[in-house]
């Protein structure tokens, strides 16, 4: 008997502590986390104030994409309490983002594919509409992809074959249909969600799945069928006035390509991009306010467990027929980061077997886009600049 009631005892005890220790989190937040702190402030005017004015929505891309990637790297670096929030959202893709960004309310950026607004405006559905925008930085290229069978060995093998270009809210089908209208192909476009697609050409519903994301892609990468390959995009002279030259390997995508082997491709600048915002309005204040800590933090981003991505970004690279956010460019002044010099361009023509038999201005305007392309890989090498102290 005094067994069962000391064992009895120790239970209570137990409990005791137990309900303690819970008693004491359950009202001691600020053990957990100064976010929890100010969560648990109830009642507290200032805190709501501070999180709304302190809070920039960032409209991302689809689940899967680089886009969501990069809007969970900015999230969980420039975080820092109640002082600014980053809030990424899953979009729709490139389209639906420039949309969002104009008439969405409380969207402050985007991740938008440089040649969506071009498209938009050549195609009538907007006017002068890159007036409407600012970018704070271009951020990466993105890369064609175009999954087939191995029975598919050019792009000229898709004419008249079934071809997914992802939703027609997304940058890639822009993107895909610019590519096979300037080099005459027409295939029969189904838009469908790049994972399902995948899944129906492996029943063999369709005959090509084409992505056009950073690479390495993870929907991609996670494809194990020797059945298909990656189809080469050759960069032809009808792409060179908007694209630049990229390549896959088999570092990227081990499961489609084999060792050593390359698979040419071309690429497209993905573009950090916000509303016209006057200078003083709040929406401005709030834009600078992200510029200062994501400019300062930025080389944080170039290392791992950031997105590989990361590394081809250069806050200076200037963004032909886009005005650059004043707050940023006037960050990267006092900085004294500026835009790469005219000499890098000279040292790549010194490397390039093109350089000495070049006929044309229209030629040497092409290989400035393979310029481009490598000075995207250069950018993976340096860093920017501390800021001042």
């Amino acid at each position: 008997m005094r067994r069962i009631v000391g064992l009895a005892m120790s239970v209570m005890m137990m409990a005791c502590a137990f309900a303690a220790r819970a008693e004491e989190a359950e009202y001691d937040p600020a053990k957990v986390s100064e976010g929890l702190k100010a969560i648990f402030q109830f009642g507290s005017s200032s805190t709501k104030q501070s999180l709304n004015e302190n809070t920039v929505t960032l409209m991302s891309g689809t689940i899967g994409g680089t886009y969501v990637q990069f809007g969970a790297d900015l999230a969980s670096v420039l975080d820092d309490g109640n002082r600014l929030r980053v809030l990424p959202i899953v979009g729709r893709g490139s389209v639906q983002s420039v949309a969002d960004i104009l008439f969405l309310q409380g969207v402050d950026l985007g991740i938008v594919r440089a040649d969506t607004l071009d498209y938009l405006e050549k195609k009538g559905f907007a006017k002068d509409i890159k007036k409407q925008f600012t970018y704070v930085t271009k951020l990466y290229n993105e890369e064609m992809h175009v999954i087939a069978p191995k029975s598919i060995r050019s792009l000229r093998e898709l004419d008249g074959k079934t071809v997914s270009v992802d939703l027609p809210n997304g940058g890639t089908f822009v993107t895909a249909l610019i590519v096979f209208e300037r080099l005459g192909i027409k295939p029969k476009f189904v838009y469908v969600e790049q994972r399902i697609a995948l899944e129906k050409m492996k029943a063999g519903e369709i005959d090509a799945v084409i992505a056009v994301q950073g690479k390495p892609s993870r929907i991609i990468s996670q494809i194990k069928d020797d059945r298909l390959h990656l189809v080469p995009v050759e960069y032809a002279k009808p792409l060179q006035n908007d694209y630049l030259p990229a390549s896959l390997s088999a570092k990227d995508y081990p499961n489609l390509i084999s060792d050593q082997q390359q698979v040419d491709t071309i690429a497209v600048p993905a573009v950090l991009a916000a509303y016209n915002w006057a200078p003083k309005t709040e929406r401005y204040r709030k834009l600078a306010l992200f510029v200062d800590a994501f400019f300062t933090k930025f080389p944080t981003f170039q290392n791992p467990p950031f997105h590989p991505k990361w590394k081809e970004v250069s806050l200076s690279a200037p963004l032909p027929d886009w005005q650059r956010f004043p707050a940023a460019k006037q960050w990267l002044d006092s900085h004294g980061v500026q835009p790469v010099a005219r000499n890098r361009f000279d040292e790549f023509l010194k490397q390039s077997p093109a350089a000495g038999k070049l006929p044309s201005d229209a030629d040497t305007e092409a290989l400035f886009k393979q310029f481009q392309a490598w000075e995207a890989k250069e950018n993976a090498k340096a860093q920017v600049r501390p800021a001042k102290q």
